[in-house]
């Protein structure tokens, strides 16, 4: 997902690129711990077997959904040399669709673009679906009428510790300003209220592989 690198806008805002393109890579931690602390302990029981990652740019998340998924589908409105399905998402240019039916889509999308992300993703998922935002993405009279009135996620799961994004690439020393949080809807519960958990403190630790900065650090 996305973060600017001046100071201000690593605190609340993203600088997009001329074309619309939010490119700020998940770090592989932070996905890893969502998916084992979150997903596994409270959605495992409703099968996690399939996913569709959207907004998949060079794969930082898509490959660790694919440490619990049997099934990855990833795709990205750019092509970034990955091998992934290319075509939006939510009508940027040329649709893209799934092979298959995906019981879950999980994605770190666009923030000026999240409902309709989550707006399309709650049309397709079979069981749930998972947006990694700012925790400020709650905020909001819009998204409320939106999203939230009548299909308000089942919990947010909010990081402990900041998440670090970079534009354009994954830099495992970047520190930043902005919260981070999940935000989780489960197609058969609908509620009229959110379950707020954390993820604790020292994700991050529990989280990161040397297989990681391998594979992804600049």
């Amino acid at each position: 997902m996305v973060k600017g690198n001046s100071s201000t806008a690593v605190m609340q805002r993203r600088s997009l690129p001329a074309r619309g393109l939010d490119f700020f890579p998940t770090p592989p931690w932070a996905t890893r711990a969502f998916l084992h602390e979150v997903l596994q302990a409270e959605f495992a029981a409703l099968g996690l077997n399939s996913v569709w990652e959207p907004a998949a740019g060079a794969g930082h998340m898509a490959e660790v959904l694919g440490e619990v998924f049997p099934s990855v589908h990833r795709s990205d409105v750019e092509d970034y040399g990955t091998g992934h399905a290319v075509g939006s998402f939510i009508g940027q240019g040329p649709d893209v669709i799934a092979p298959i039916p995906v019981e879950w889509i999980i994605t770190n999308p666009p923030f000026n673009l999240a409902v309709d992300f989550a707006e399309r993703a709650l049309r397709e998922a079979k069981v749930g679906v998972a947006l990694l935002l700012r925790t400020s993405w709650m905020e909001g009279g819009e998204r409320y009428e939106r999203l939230f009135r009548n299909r308000p996620p089942r919990l947010v799961a909010q990081y402990c510790e900041r998440v670090p994004m970079v534009a354009g690439r994954y830099d495992p020393t970047a520190s930043v300003a902005t919260s981070y949080a999940w935000f989780v809807w489960h197609q058969a519960h609908f509620r009229k209220e959110t379950r707020l958990i954390w993820i604790a403190p020292g994700a991050k630790a529990r989280h990161l592989c040397d297989a990681d900065l391998k594979r992804w650090a600049s």
